[in-house]
């Protein structure tokens, strides 16, 4: 049959003819075809296309050569079997969607003799091999072998094609036989190509007889398989066909549920869900309430949520637990800069929980201000122990229901967050971290923090009952973390309930070490740019760190190096610079412009968020002694500078003071900032030194910030916050720091390198912060030293040189 050539659908490159002998060659990949038989050859690949179309237009026969890697998308010659088969092209086909198949019919064996080109298409030229004519005994023998174990492989198939056991009845010679049995089996390409290769008649009857053999005895070992299968299944379906007309009779009266397949896989589910007895017993008693009940009635969908919730909790899935205390330590190191103390409480956490795994863990409380990283110690803590991590926000949650979940009586109802929690991670072991414990709220849905006493206590919490489950589950195994940013609103038994490790803010080096590893490298990946493409140094870090953040944490630190890096991109993508680099000059401190006038103190304060400075400013009118307070004061702090004022004008003599100056004039306290509300009684003796500044007319020294409440006799007392107080007097470039004398318990609390930066003052009486402050002499003491340390005596650290004292001061001495 001659097929019409195709339409050239690409321009064709006119090639020199073929010489004599020489055929196109296509390469099929798992496709075998033997002499005498007939198959179709889908073409995809141009070398292919374009050799069936020479064969089309030239009438050449096409030489079909296997490939001896399937795989291969673009074949060399080396990569092509040198024995294959030559074959008429029937037809050529082309497809609406641009397909390309041809029909083929082998006609012979041949050889390469010598590959003559590969482009654009493999041409060689080739020798054809004839088949031996000579028959003898050993051949016809096997011949009539072969015949009957084809027509018996033929009869054990399940229907077998017709027309195929009267083509093999009707062959007389055995090689055609062997190749159109070989052409049919079920075999590898590679052994067909081996019965393609086998030349010698009486080897390739023996080869094929060998598969021939193997087929046959798998599919008789097939046809007992399946006769014992349909036998044993005789009985089961006969007992679908029984379910089958029950089914049909109950849709007939109006009884029929269609959710019998649903109730059949919740069984299912419930059997593999590994649930405690209890547990198991009623779900299957709500299974079968299930499976008696309308689909169309309300209560079926309630239920039917209830049991998928049961099914899907984990009851007894486990994460193993992979305690390395090395690897812990150095994930830690990893994830976070600092935070030393907090790390080694990490660290003999997990190692108790290595030592003794059944034992009950305590519940840590992670309390520190927004930034300094309390979340991603949790997702640290989960890494370290190959745990899943889940995260519950408390933030705002002032319904019981929240906590414990709703009442299946409710439209809607829903497990609380802590189960939902559970079935998220999928197992009964995760890190489950509990944020912002600090902002739960009550109101009439009832005290959310209330309902977190079952959850957090270790005595109870292995049978917490959520409303909606109704079951005892088990939540000792959970590794609960919690967060918060202040102690003062977290109620006092659950507090009690946690340990609490707290987070202080960081100092101004180890924000610097935070931002050189981890935040500008965050950035510029945020921002489709690298380090070779922008460039932050160390002093524009410091200055971003000193002038535009004043933190405890590093968020407004990373929004700065964001907007740095962002002005870096713009500049990149419009062409106007390929490098941008990120230097500061040096700038003038803060502290040293304000406090250069009389009247001016340098304060500490504690806030939600960290530690802070804050400026008090004295200013002396003409009046008659009334004192007027503006900035916000809270009562306690109005107090305390009422309590400094006359604390000041009953010392006036000892301080150096003109009484008469009081009598005359009206003084003015200002503390900045007067849109944020301020309170607390640490605020009195900077108040004090402020009015002492003033009406002595002598700066404070720049280099001094203070806290301290004081009292009418004079006295210094203790106050709290010294931690978060003190990294922000480092940060804000302040060199030494008065502090009550009664707080000096709180120096370990300090990190090393802010003590490193700054040198402690403890005093107990007023007039020795005056002394240490405007450096003038104290007035005579009311009570004997305390006994140890003298009190007013500065801490430094060993590694620091003792500073320079203002003439006439006296530090430690008691006049």
């Amino acid at each position: 049959m001659s097929a019409p050539e195709p339409q050239a659908s690409r321009p064709r490159v006119e090639l020199p003819a073929l010489p004599a002998g020489a055929v196109p060659i296509v390469p099929i990949r798992s496709v075998a075809l033997f002499p005498g038989a007939v198959a179709p050859i889908a073409l995809g690949r141009e070398q292919s296309i374009a050799a069936a179309q020479e064969a089309v237009r030239s009438g050449h026969k096409i030489a079909l050569l296997a490939q001896r890697d399937p795989a291969a998308d673009r074949p060399a010659a080396a990569d092509l079997y040198t024995i294959g088969v030559l074959a008429t092209v029937l037809r050529y086909v082309t497809t609406p969607e641009g397909a390309h198949h041809l029909v083929c019919q082998g006609e012979s064996r041949f050889r390469v003799v010598e590959m003559l080109r590969e482009t654009p298409y493999f041409a060689a030229r080739v020798e054809q091999l004839t088949e031996p004519g000579a028959a003898s005994p050993e051949i016809e023998a096997r011949f009539t072998l072969l015949k009957e174990r084809a027509l018996e492989a033929l009869a054990l198939l399940p229907q077998p094609p017709p027309e195929l056991q009267r083509l093999i009845a009707g062959i007389d010679a055995a090689g055609p036989l062997a190749d159109l049995i070989a052409n049919f089996m079920d075999a590898t390409p590679a052994e067909k190509q081996d019965i393609l290769e086998t030349l010698d008649l009486t080897a390739r009857l023996d080869k094929v007889i060998k598969l021939l053999a193997h087929r046959v005895e798998v599919l008789k070992i097939t046809k007992d398989i399946t006769e014992q299968t349909q036998a044993a299944l005789g009985e089961r379906q006969r007992e679908v066909v029984l379910r089958e007309q029950l089914h049909q009779l109950q849709k007939e009266l109006g009884e029929s549920d269609e959710s019998d397949g649903a109730v059949a896989q919740l069984e299912k589910e419930i059997a593999a869900a590994g649930m405690p007895p209890e547990v198991e017993e009623h779900a299957r008693k709500e299974l079968k309430r299930l499976a008696r009940m309308n689909e169309a009635s309300p209560e079926y969908g309630m239920l039917r949520s209830y049991l998928d919730w049961l099914v899907a909790l984990p009851w007894s899935k486990t994460s193993p637990e992979d305690i390395d205390i090395e690897r812990a330590r150095q994930v830690l190191d990893e994830d976070h800069y600092g935070l030393d103390k907090v790390k080694r409480r990490i660290l003999e956490y997990l190692a108790v929980r290595k030592l003794n795994p059944q034992g009950r863990s305590p519940i840590l409380c992670f309390v520190g201000p927004p930034g300094v990283g309390k979340t991603s110690l949790g997702q640290s803590i989960a890494r370290a122990l190959g745990l899943k991590f889940v995260r519950v926000s408390l933030g705002g949650v002032h319904d019981e229901a929240e906590i414990r979940g709703h009442r299946r009586t409710y439209i809607g109802a829903l497990p609380g967050n802590i189960i939902q929690s559970l079935r998220k991670a999928g197992t009964r072991n995760p890190v489950c971290m509990l944020d912002e414990i600090d902002k739960l709220s009550t109101s009439f849905h009832g005290d959310p923090a209330s309902a977190l006493l079952e959850v957090l206590d270790p005595e109870q919490n292995s049978t917490f009952r959520d409303n909606y489950i109704g079951l005892p589950f088990d939540l000792s195994r959970v590794l609960f973390i919690t967060t918060a940013n202040v102690l003062d609103t977290i109620a006092g038994p659950l507090r009690d309930r946690m340990e609490i490790i707290e987070l202080s803010g960081y100092t101004e080096e180890e924000k610097l070490e935070i931002a050189k590893r981890y935040l500008v490298d965050r950035q510029l990946k945020a921002n489709g740019l690298d380090r070779s493409q922008v460039s932050i140094s160390d002093a524009a870090l410091v200055r971003i760190i000193t002038e535009y953040t004043r933190e405890s944490g590093c968020r407004n630190l990373e929004r700065q190096i964001g907007a740095l890096v962002r002005n870096a991109a713009m500049q990149i993508a419009s062409g106007k610079a390929q490098r941008v680099d990120f230097d500061a000059a040096h700038f003038e401190n803060e502290v040293a412009q304000r406090t250069s006038v009389p009247g001016v103190a340098t304060g500490l304060a504690w806030t939600p968020v960290g530690g802070d400075i804050l400026f008090v400013e004295s200013a002396r009118l003409p009046g008659k002694g009334k004192l007027i307070l503006t900035g916000q004061l809270g009562e306690v702090m109005k107090e305390s500078a009422q309590a400094a004022l006359s604390l000041l004008k009953a010392q006036a003599v000892d301080f150096g003071i003109d009484a008469r100056l009081f009598e005359d004039s009206d003084v003015h306290v200002h503390v900045p900032a007067g849109a944020i509300p301020k309170d607390g009684p640490s605020a009195g003796v900077a108040m004090l030194v402020s009015l002492a500044s003033l009406f002595k007319n002598a700066p404070v020294r720049p280099d001094v910030a203070m806290t301290g409440e004081i009292t009418l006799r004079g006295l210094v007392l203790p106050v709290g916050g010294i931690k978060e107080k003190t990294i922000a007097a480092a940060r804000a470039g302040i060199k030494r720091v008065i502090l009550p004398a009664r707080n000096r318990r709180d120096l370990e609390d300090i990190p090393p390198s802010a003590r490193s930066l700054l040198e402690f003052v403890w005093v107990e009486r007023a007039a020795q912060a005056l002394e240490v402050a405007l450096g003038d002499p104290a007035p005579p003491a009311e009570s004997p030293p305390a006994a140890g340390r003298r009190a007013g005596t500065p801490d430094r650290p060993a590694a620091r040189k003792e500073s320079a004292r203002q003439p006439g001061a006296t530090l430690g001495r008691e006049r």
